[in-house]
């Protein structure tokens, strides 16, 4: 019995440790195939779980101002996200997040209740909103990071800078121009998250290494909202369609405002019509009237005409053939600075006339006119200058007090400052320089002396000259500032009629150019209103807003007023407001 009885337990075991090694063979089978054979697939499954292959764009670089005010920026904007298969409630969850969201219940639902791992319930929200989203605590629902676009100063130089869309790509203006240094960096990645589907890493250390370049600009946020002011208050008040203020040192051709009217938000660019979008000072061409006789006396003086010339103005009207040129006051005999004082076109014609259309074209080009600046500014034009061997007898004639001919604002306050500077044309600068995302400079713009157009005596010459523009009996004095010896010249241009047959009667740009202080030119600045119906007269409706500029630009800048001139002052005079 006892023998039966260790038999029965030998066997016991026996089958037990068979059915424990056929367990083991079959654990080492089933590891075998996990491990092993399906090793891979099994974990990627895995890392599906809680990894998710992302691209994280860095945020683009600041438009900061010469002092490095911020013009345009990113700002945090989180995006609204899922991960449907994490999502418990997809009904109760769009329920409460639409409270926050806004949109449809349906919609939100349908996104929830996807087969899928991923889904953006909104885009670029404001940042207290993905903190109520946060606060709900539903499990498949977070924020990755995400910026967008922001001008603090709203419409100030808003064509200069322009904008960017929805997938912060550059649209307009320096936006546009400059995207590829703006634009952020991307980089492929990892994100990880728990079962809950709660992210850990949203990458935001990794943005900040991406972030685009910077591009510090020549413009002074200042003096660009003078200009801004001026501008506006002149086109309302003489009821224009539009205008444009330019502020250039003569001395470095960098521009310290580029102002028109009317402005638009680019925080809101869809609100406005495309026309407001475009950088009128480069891209608008006009004929420049009246100022382009400043530029012909220096062309005449360069090519020795004496300023003590006595030339016949013809008592007001001049015939060349089949054409009749007028005077708006007719004149006898006047000196060239006095046909630039009173703006005379038979003076100017006559002027031409005696050095010729050769040497009329020669300095138009020298003057920078006919060619682009290259100011990297979308869509800038180059003007219209008709070759020499295409020009009339009355060409010519008409170019020296501008028609015929059209330029940019930003080639005629060039032109101008050239005068101011000693006879040298300067390459406009707008963009001082560009700092990568650690502050190395990466490029940047010295000034650029394009050619010596005229000599510096000729521009002394000629400087003298249009300082008697707004002198007594000049057609600027409402552009004179007392304390300052102001230079300048008025325009008032007739545009092509609508039916382009001659000119309108009732259609003129006013405009004014100019510069100051006398001896050592700061600031040049050219004012231009388009279509004004209540005035068209340069002298009445562009001057104000010219002296408003300076005025307010000189003080801010303190540039101390010639002392000459101030003792020459009634004292009240020169503690008023000016």
């Amino acid at each position: 019995m006892a023998a039966t009885s260790c038999e029965k337990i030998g066997l016991r075991i026996l089958f037990i440790r068979f059915f424990l090694l056929l367990c083991l063979v079959g654990i080492a089978t089933r590891s075998f195939d996990i491990q092993i054979l399906q090793g891979k697939t099994l974990r990627k499954k895995a890392e599906n779980t809680y990894v998710r292959r992302i691209t994280i764009q860095g945020d683009r670089g600041l438009i900061l101002d010469r002092h490095l005010n911020k013009l345009g920026a990113s700002i945090e904007a989180p995006n609204i996200a899922a991960d449907p298969t994490q999502v418990k409630d997809a009904r109760q969850a769009a329920g409460q997040l639409i409270k926050i969201l806004g949109g449809s219940q349906a919609e939100m639902e349908k996104k929830l209740s996807q087969d899928r791992r991923f889904a953006l319930l909104a885009s670029r929200v404001a940042p207290a909103k993905a903190d109520e989203v946060k606060k709900l605590n539903i499990a498949g629902i977070y924020t990755p990071d995400n910026s967008k676009r922001f001008y603090p100063n709203r419409g100030l130089a808003a064509q200069v800078i322009g904008f960017t869309g929805k997938d912060d790509q550059g649209l307009e203006g320096l936006e546009f121009s400059y995207n590829d240094f703006l634009k952020g960096r991307t980089l492929k990645t990892e994100e990880y998250r728990d079962g809950q589907g709660t992210v850990f890493d949203t990458g935001k250390n990794k943005r900040d290494g991406l972030k685009g370049d910077t591009i510090v600009l020549t413009l002074d946020k200042k003096i660009q909202f003078f200009s801004e002011q001026a501008l506006e208050k002149a086109v309302k008040e003489h009821r224009g369609k539009s205008g444009m203020a330019l502020v250039m040192q003569p001395a470095t051709g960098e521009l310290l405002a580029v102002a028109h009217y009317p402005e638009f938000n680019p925080n809101s660019y869809g609100d406005f019509g495309q026309d407001r979008y475009r950088n009128r000072a480069v891209t608008d061409a006009f004929e420049p009237g009246s100022i382009m006789k400043v530029i012909t006396v220096a062309s005449a003086i360069e090519r020795g005409m004496s300023a003590t010339t006595i030339i016949n103005c013809e008592k007001g009207s001049y015939r060349v053939g089949r054409s009749v040129i007028h005077d708006t006051h007719p004149h006898e005999y006047l000196t060239p600075g006095q046909i630039v004082k009173l703006s005379s076109n038979i003076g100017a014609a006559k002027i031409v006339q005696d050095i010729g259309p050769k040497a009329m074209h020669y300095y138009l080009n020298a003057f920078g006119f006919g060619t682009k600046t290259g100011i990297n500014c979308p869509a800038e034009r180059a003007g219209v200058l008709l070759p020499l061997n295409r020009w009339t007898s009355i060409d010519a004639v008409a170019m020296s007090f501008g028609q015929g001919i059209s330029v940019t604002a930003l080639q005629l306050v060039s032109a101008v400052s050239a005068i101011a500077n000693g006879g040298k044309l300067m390459k406009p600068v707008l963009v001082k320089k560009i700092l990568s995302n650690s502050g190395e400079v990466i490029q940047e713009n010295e000034p650029c002396v394009i050619r010596q157009v005229i000599s510096a005596k000729t521009a002394g010459i000629v400087k003298a000259m249009m300082a008697t523009v707004v002198q007594k009996e000049g057609t600027g004095t409402r552009a004179a500032i007392p304390g300052y010896q102001v230079c300048g010249k008025t325009s008032t241009a007739q545009k092509a009629a609508e039916d382009k047959k001659g000119y309108s009667k009732s259609r003129f740009i006013a405009a004014f150019a100019g510069f100051a202080p006398f001896d050592d030119p700061a600031l040049a600045i050219l004012v231009v209103v388009d279509e004004p119906k209540q005035n068209h007269y340069g002298g009445i409706v562009a001057a104000p807003a010219f002296k408003d500029i300076m005025t307010r630009s000189f003080n801010y800048l303190n540039i101390a007023p010639d002392t000459d001139m101030v003792a020459a002052l009634p004292r009240k005079v020169f503690h008023a407001t000016d």
